[in-house]
């Protein structure tokens, strides 16, 4: 009998997941994987996991993915200084060879662990296809180098891969007119990728739970924003630091057209499946006010 109750409740997961599942079924979503999911070993492969079963179910992902702890790491190692000016990495020519060359390694390394669970996936950079095309970006009207701010998307390359049932892994590398390369922030990466392809879902993977109303509380976690309510909340100064660009690229997002931008923490196993297949689901939800009221 205890058996049976197990199995009931297996099933009961799998009825509540069924409306998501035919909802979201052939539909693009980008996911900017990053933070601890990316350098805990664990939470590599649940993500992993999670990924593999939104591909099985129907959707069509699309990953994004940073790493800038990893490019750290590399500078220090081979004794460059890393200098940040408003949280952006100064890139310089040998700075940008470096994260470049890091990035491709990362990116690999993810492709690899897709294919082992029976993923097709197919590592890219922003260059190819010139997937990414960027203009210089200042931090403040100072010259940072090789800092990207991505002007235009080219889905070609990518509409390809979905379409022939590759999942598209990219790097966030993308070059200007004179086809030099750029560092780009991942979650602008992910932004623009999510926009260009009207994606039904952008998630962030983060190192925090979601949006929080007091920074300080961890009681006052915001499960569902609108339009109006987040661009309220940056009014507001509540949000920090690393959160305000963030909600900004969510907010920017649903205006072109994507659907709903998920902040997710990546520390918690299996938080994409419980966002997207729960009714109640993890995290922050940032919706278009309109889309809401239809949904009711």
């Amino acid at each position: 009998m205890e058996n049976m109750e197990l199995w009931l409740q297996k099933a009961n997961v799998l009825i509540e997941a069924l409306p998501y599942i035919q909802r979201f079924h052939g539909k693009t979503i980008v996911v900017k994987y990053g933070g601890s999911a990316m350098v805990d070993h664990e939470l590599k492969k649940n993500v992993i996991r999670d990924v593999a079963l939104l591909k099985l179910v129907g959707f069509r992902p699309i990953i994004v993915h940073g790493g800038g702890k990893e490019i750290t790491r590399w500078i220090n190692k081979i004794g460059l200084e890393t200098q940040f000016v408003n949280g952006l990495r100064v890139t310089d020519k040998a700075t940008m060879e470096v994260a470049e060359m890091v990035l491709n390694r990362v990116n690999k390394g993810l492709v690899s662990m897709m294919e082992k669970v029976g993923l097709k996936a197919v590592g890219i950079s922003g260059k190819d296809g010139t997937v990414l095309q960027v203009e210089k970006k200042l931090a403040g009207g100072r010259d940072i180098g090789f800092v990207g701010e991505v002007k235009k998307v080219n889905p070609a390359l990518l509409n390809t891969l979905l379409d022939n049932d590759f999942i598209p892994v990219i790097c966030p590398i993308g070059s200007d007119g004179a086809y030099h390369s750029f560092n780009i922030n991942a979650d602008d990466a992910a932004c623009a990728i999510a926009k260009a392809m009207q994606a039904a879902k952008l998630v962030f993977l983060t190192d925090i739970e979601g949006v929080y109303r007091d920074p300080k509380d961890p009681s006052s976690l915001i499960s569902e924003m609108t339009i109006p309510e987040a661009r309220e909340f940056l009014a507001s100064g509540n949000a920090g630091g690393g959160m305000l660009p963030k909600i900004q690229n969510c907010i920017d997002a649903i205006e072109a057209g994507v659907s709903r931008v998920h902040i997710l923490d990546g520390r918690i196993e299996h938080s994409l499946l419980l966002e997207f297949f729960t009714n109640k689901g993890i995290g922050t939800a940032i919706m278009d006010k309109r889309e809401e009221q239809e949904d009711e």
